[in-house]
């Protein structure tokens, strides 16, 4: 067995090893989020109500999530780096494709086939970090790969909802597909191949259920994919139904005022890359409790009455959930002493199926209860993140530092 050889910050490599990952980071969240201002013209367009328009999102974050445990097993095979730029180059043409959908149903058959594309990016890409970088260096790679993601989920947003307004929805899915494909060319460029990844022949099904089996053994693991399920659906709960809420009176936001407060996803790429730091030196059980707390706390301002509530009480919930799942992404690379695409899979499984089940349930309590069944839905959701946290420092916080 030779010793790993890790890229260590200051090499070249590892300069392009961060900016492929940005590049990778920002085409799958600008692809995955950009309906979701498009949400309440989906909704009128379509005849159809909040929670089934949530469907667009909520759709293609479920296909992701299942995706995402057949892309590791395959990632194991062909590489990482080859899957990862077809998945991006799949998903940005199903995009332009979905531009074209006719009616209701040939958009979500798109919008889950996209899906399904993605699933091959963010696990191989946390597992593509967590073999190649040095670990000590690991939080600030893992930092800035979630602020490229947060910046894509910014730009999707915020450009699928002016680009909407002045010209179409049809118009926004495109050129957001367009950008996709350009970032996966971008990523294909940059990327150095992998120095300590491990081929394995063929396709055995025992290795792969094996490997699983012994993540979700392991307790502080399935604490970390609990909060990753929770915290996300908190989260996309939230910004799903924050639309209907503003394009309304008293509000009455356009649709362009509606994407820029998607801006405030620039506070959650800077907390990133501050979390991710800030774990290598305090500890990641302490960043995660306060990155939930913060989160819960911009829920709860969201319910002071007046359009400053509402941006103020996003912001402090983008950085909290930001803070919360950059650390706990990069712990479970630093927890999984092996097969670690398989435990990013698994944390993925959970966090994408918190997206798509929470996510959409919180529309019903936005028909039933209005904006404060949303917000007690989701302050409910953060609390139980909040045990798991706790119950993960005290079972992992010296092996996590």
């Amino acid at each position: 067995m030779t010793a790993p050889s890790f890229m260590i910050r200051g090499d070249p490599a590892y300069r392009r090893v961060n900016v492929a990952l940005v590049l990778s980071g920002f085409a799958t969240f600008s692809l995955l989020y950009s309906v979701q201002p498009l949400l309440p013209i989906f909704a009128q367009d379509f005849a159809v109500d909040a929670a089934e328009s949530s469907l667009a999102l909520s759709l293609t974050t479920g296909c992701l999530a299942f995706a995402i445990l057949g892309a590791a097993a395959l990632s194991e095979i062909v590489g990482r780096r080859s899957l990862i730029f077809a998945s991006l180059a799949a998903a940005s043409i199903l995009n332009i494709a979905a531009a074209f959908s006719p009616n209701w149903r040939p958009l979500l058959v798109m919008r889950g086939l996209e899906g399904l594309a993605l699933g091959g990016v963010p696990a191989v890409a946390m597992a593509y970090l967590a073999e190649e970088v040095d670990p000590r260096a690991l939080g600030f790679a893992m930092g800035l790969y979630i602020a490229g993601n947060a910046f894509g989920g910014m730009v999707g947003r915020v450009g699928a909802g002016i680009i909407a307004e002045n010209f179409s929805w049809r118009a926004a899915l495109a050129v957001i597909g367009l950008i996709g494909l350009a970032c996966a060319i971008g990523f294909l460029r940059l990327l150095p191949p992998s120095r300590n990844f491990v081929r394995q022949p063929g396709f055995d099904p025992r290795y792969h259920l094996n490997a699983w089996s012994r993540h979700l053994r392991a307790q502080a693991l399935r604490r970390l994919f609990a909060i990753g399920f929770l915290i996300m659906g908190a989260f996309v709960t939230i910004y799903n139904y924050a639309g209907f809420r503003l394009i309304a009176p008293p509000y009455s936001l356009s649709q362009t005022e509606l994407g820029l407060i998607f801006t405030v996803y620039l506070f959650g790429i800077a907390a990133s890359s501050a979390a991710g730091a800030l774990s290598d030196r305090i500890g990641r059980p302490l960043v995660l409790l306060a990155g939930i707390l913060v989160a819960a706390s911009g829920v709860g301002v969201t319910l002071l009455p007046g359009l400053a509530g509402m941006v103020v009480g996003i912001v402090l919930l983008t950085i909290g959930f930001f803070m919360t799942h950059s650390v706990a992404s990069g712990a479970v690379g630093r927890l999984a002493a092996e097969s670690k695409g398989h435990a990013s899979s698994l944390y993925l499984l959970a966090y994408y199926v918190g997206s798509s089940i929470l996510g959409s349930a919180g529309g019903w309590f936005l028909t039933k209860g209005g904006w404060t069944a949303v917000a007690a839905f989701t302050l409910a959701i953060l609390a139980l993140a909040f045990l798991a946290a706790l119950d993960f420092r005290r079972l992992a916080a010296p092996r996590t530092r």
